[in-house]
């Protein structure tokens, strides 16, 4: 039996947006980006609630048939999963030894070793990028992401990708934000498709819950015609958008 634990935020038993078919998704606790349109702020800080890999898949065990017959399994969260990476790896070792399918969405913002650990046993990654440019990428996270677009290269590589990206209207959707991302995926070694995210402020009580300012204020949520139109400018450039957004 594993020993491992993991420290974790939450857990959702019936996903259904985080990964193929029905899914247990495990948020865990921690993340080293500070994203300014963060939904989930509460998920930032570790904390002190532990999970061990046992715990977890006889909790999966409960409703395996939901998932087998929906073609889904298990989403590993945040957070970011992979700053704690042997957990991860321990997890969906013990999921592939079960037969159990295994997604990791990620920000990619750790060293590239930790995510040579669970790369064996991942069967599908859904990765965020915030932005391409690096200095609005820094004003949006705090960090650089130099790292975090060579680990995507580096997963590139290895296994097709899919890309969440967030449509923040006059942030992130830009042209020249755009031509970026066009051009990212373009570079990338292997093929990957773009999932879009409209931008919304129900996280702003979480923010406020917790003492901290909110930092987009004033920025409106994403329109389905914002959606659209992103969509429209990477599908004009060959790029594969899922879960098409139809503007009325």
């Amino acid at each position: 039996m594993s020993q491992q634990y993991g420290y974790y935020h939450s857990v959702e038993t019936f996903g259904t947006v985080d990964g193929q078919g029905i899914r247990y998704v495990l948020f865990l606790a921690g993340c080293s980006l500070g994203c300014k349109f963060c939904h989930n702020p509460d998920t930032w800080v570790r904390g002190d609630k532990t999970i061990s890999v046992d715990e977890v898949m006889a909790d999966i065990k409960k409703y395996r048939r939901y998932y087998e017959a929906s073609g889904g399994g298990l989403t590993l969260s945040g957070g970011e999963p992979l700053l704690q990476p042997e957990f991860a790896a321990e997890l969906f070792k013990t999921c592939r030894d079960k037969e159990v399918h295994t997604t990791l969405d990620t920000a990619g913002n750790y060293p590239v070793e930790s995510l040579h650990l669970v790369l064996p046993y991942t069967d599908a990654v859904l990765f965020s990028i915030k932005a391409v440019d690096t200095e609005k990428h820094r004003w949006l996270t705090g960090t650089d992401n130099a790292r975090i677009l060579a680990n995507l290269k580096t997963l590139s590589a290895v296994m097709p990708v899919t890309i969440r990206y967030v449509v923040i209207p006059g942030v992130t959707n830009g042209l020249e934000d755009l031509d970026a991302l066009a051009g990212l995926i373009k570079s990338l070694p292997g093929p990957a498709a773009v999932e879009l995210l409209p931008y919304h402020t129900f996280g702003r009580k979480k923010w406020a819950h917790l003492g901290r300012t909110y930092l987009l204020e004033g920025v409106p949520d994403a329109s389905l015609q914002d959606v659209a139109k992103v969509q429209a400018y990477l599908k004009e450039r060959q790029i594969e958008v899922l879960y098409e957004t139809k503007a009325g």
